[in-house]
């Protein structure tokens, strides 16, 4: 019995979502007065364990196979599977990313569980876990209450802070169950150097206002600040970014500590993928747009003058 909290690496290297994820499995656990266990899967992490000890893990198990080397869905399913017959979780914790909205779901049909996915929070509540998401396209934060166990949490990237904490960080091994696995793993693709969306601390976006799609200030300005770029569905059907780079309901789901819109009007599809933002700011020429109503900062003016400005005054702070 207890929670656990099932991480993701790339490379061995930790997705920052993972941190999340355990520090926020460490409360819950806390809660609960329980332990809390963090599963790994991969292949040579034997370093990786040693790493989140400082995260509160009172067991780390460790998947470590060739099989599980990349991230395929049917073997690392039969993994977690075994390690959650084992160990008995009543709360299951992950991230809310690509690989975690694939697992959970299957894992919670699996055992017969309970779910919520996309969530901003999680808490106990008179001994019953509850979990914060948004609806309605972000206009509204509603409060679940899941009755099944295993209770599983997808908790959005970005959506909890990082905290180092004690645990045991006991290191168990177990054996990767991946007999019966049909799928196989062909070739992966990377986007070298790019930063991942979801776990950016600050994103820049473009909307269909950018002039003719050049979105080289955009850019500029997201590495200046060390954010990620991103786009809205009328600038990838545009054909200006790739869908990777879409943020909103079609799109991925962000939440950044700060959101720059230049040139998005604000439709609710595009509100629906940042409206947990901590900070959103605007730049848009229409000043009816939208956006300026969800935004807690806007200026109103053309792209082409207002983001040099921003650049050469956001280098001046840098030095």
């Amino acid at each position: 019995m207890g929670t656990l909290v099932i991480t993701e690496q790339i490379d061995g290297i930790f997705r920052k979502v993972s941190y999340e994820v355990l520090s926020e499995g460490r409360r819950i656990a806390d809660a609960m007065n329980c332990e809390m266990t963090a599963a790994i899967l991969g292949n040579s992490i034997d370093d990786l364990a040693e790493e989140i000890k400082k995260y509160g893990a009172d067991k780390i198990i460790l998947a470590d196979d060739p099989a599980l080397a990349e991230y395929i869905t049917d073997k690392y399913i039969l993994t977690l599977a075994d390690i959650i017959e084992k160990e008995k979780p009543e709360v299951i914790i992950l991230g809310s990313t690509s690989i975690g909205k694939d697992i959970a779901p299957r894992l919670c049909a699996k055992f017969n569980g309970a779910i919520a996915t996309d969530c901003i929070s999680a808490s106990i509540e008179d001994g019953k876990v509850c979990a914060s998401r948004y609806i309605y396209g972000g206009k509204l934060i509603t409060d679940i209450t899941l009755n099944r166990k295993p209770s599983f949490i997808a908790l959005r990237p970005n959506a909890a802070s990082i905290s180092e904490a004690n645990g045991k960080g006991e290191i168990e091994k177990n054996q990767a169950s991946v007999q019966g696995a049909s799928l196989a793993f062909i070739e992966k693709r990377m986007d070298a150097g790019k930063k991942e969306l979801t776990e950016a601390d600050v994103i820049v976006a473009g909307g269909r206002g950018v002039n003719e799609g050049d979105f080289s200030a955009i850019e500029e300005l997201a590495d200046v600040l060390g954010g990620a770029v991103g786009a809205s569905r009328a600038a990838v059907d545009e054909g200006w970014r790739a869908h990777s780079d879409q943020v909103g309901q079609t799109g991925k789901v962000v939440s950044p500590n700060l959101y720059i819109a230049c040139g998005i009007s604000g439709a609710i599809q595009h509100f629906a993928g940042m409206a947990s933002s901590k900070v959103i700011a605007a730049i848009n020429k229409d000043e009816e747009a939208p956006i300026f109503a969800k935004s807690d900062y806007g200026v109103v003016g053309d792209l082409s003058q207002v983001m040099p400005e921003v650049i050469k005054e956001i280098k001046k702070i840098k030095g």
